[in-house]
């Protein structure tokens, strides 16, 4: 079991760090970072930011140093009780060297686990956290959803965001009755505008299987997880990751519940297969225990990727579950790397069979 951080209470303070795009410093994004500001004291949080969150996209972008210094100052400091990130991006695997290489970085993680929640190039990082040991969260950041632009925040997400300030025994993850578009406009003309929601009609999906199905859960944003095993993106990605062995070998995917979701990029379905070939290739496929797999952004070839799917897993007679709300589609809830979850194919329903954090459960 991987070590758990403290749930977050009111009058915490969190972090918050640009650990990939650095477009929260931006000043078209002030009414973004107000925004979240607000909402998160509204929680009875203090938001903090990290010396270099707000330096903007150039400066970041040319300094991942600065960067990975954020998160280990945020884990250094004991008033951070925990640290959301502003957004994703493509390049958070240029900070490993300077993180994992730093042993006092790598004491304050093991000693003082901290909530940490992101999710889409945020993998890197949940995959870092994974193998120094500590339970990091696929979930809401700062942009996507504490600075959602509509008059509240989303109900579903809100209600994620709630459990980070408890701690019950079992978690049961309902799907969402209604799913959001992604927005257009991000200007500050669009502040107080509804969403385009939809009546989610479809629920949880059953690809295959039938009873139960239990495992720990570990995966991440398929578009990442593909860009570290190959020189699509970057032609240093992958050996990067393989320097500081981040992909977990074939050993510790056995047995486990796979997650993926597809990112705001929307790929191709022949992207798509290639991308599930890639982790059959690496032996993952063939060792979980089954797989839940999130919404597409906007439904966006949700009926290609379901017949993929199914296709690519049909080898190994894989357990899915379809269409859970996590990622890129809105709203979204928190998976928790590492934690025992089980999947009900019967009922078509999720739950995570362990507390979310230490200490005591309610």
């Amino acid at each position: 079991m991987l070590n758990k951080p403290q749930q977050l209470h009111r009058g915490d303070q969190v972090a918050i760090v640009s650990l990939s795009s650095g477009i929260l410093g931006e000043p078209f994004a002030a009414h973004q970072r107000r925004l979240a500001e607000h909402r998160m004291q509204e929680f009875g949080l203090t938001p903090v930011y990290m010396p270099n969150a707000l330096r903007g996209l150039d400066y970041l972008a040319a300094h991942p140093e600065a960067r990975a210094a954020d998160l280990k100052t945020a884990f250094l400091d004991p008033t951070i009780k925990g640290v959301f990130c502003t957004i994703g991006g493509d390049d958070t695997y240029r900070l490993l060297p300077y993180l994992l290489m730093d042993d006092e970085f790598i004491q304050a993680v093991q000693n003082h686990p901290k909530l940490f929640s992101g999710f889409s190039d945020t993998t890197i990082n949940h995959l870092m956290f994974y193998k120094l040991g500590m339970q990091s969260f696929y979930g809401p950041n700062v942009l996507n959803d504490w600075a959602e632009l509509g008059p509240t925040l989303l109900p579903y997400t809100k209600q994620t965001l709630e459990h980070y300030f408890a701690n019950p025994a079992r978690t049961v993850i309902p799907a969402s009755g209604v799913w959001y578009e992604e927005r257009t406009d991000f200007s500050q003309a669009a502040v107080g505008t509804p969403r385009i929601s939809h009546p989610e009609t479809r629920g949880y999906e059953v690809l295959r299987g039938s009873g139960q199905v239990q495992g720990r859960l570990l995966g991440g944003c398929l578009d990442s997880l593909n860009d570290i095993l190959t020189t699509m993106r970057y032609p240093d990605e992958a050996r990067t990751i393989a320097a500081y062995e981040i992909f977990p070998d074939v050993h510790a995917w056995q047995d486990k519940i796979l997650f993926i979701e597809t990112s705001e990029e929307r790929p191709a379905p022949t992207l798509y297969h290639q991308m599930l070939a890639k982790l059959a290739e690496q032996g993952v496929l063939a060792a979980v225990a089954g797989i839940i797999a999130g919404k597409p952004q906007n439904e966006v070839f949700y009926t290609e990727y379901k017949k993929i799917l199914y296709d690519v897993t049909a080898p190994y007679e894989t357990p899915i579950l379809f269409n859970v709300n996590f990622g890129h589609a809105y709203p979204r809830t928190a998976l928790p790397y590492g934690a025992m979850a089980k999947i009900d194919l019967d009922q078509r329903q999720l739950s995570v069979e362990e507390p979310f954090f230490k200490g005591n459960t309610i």
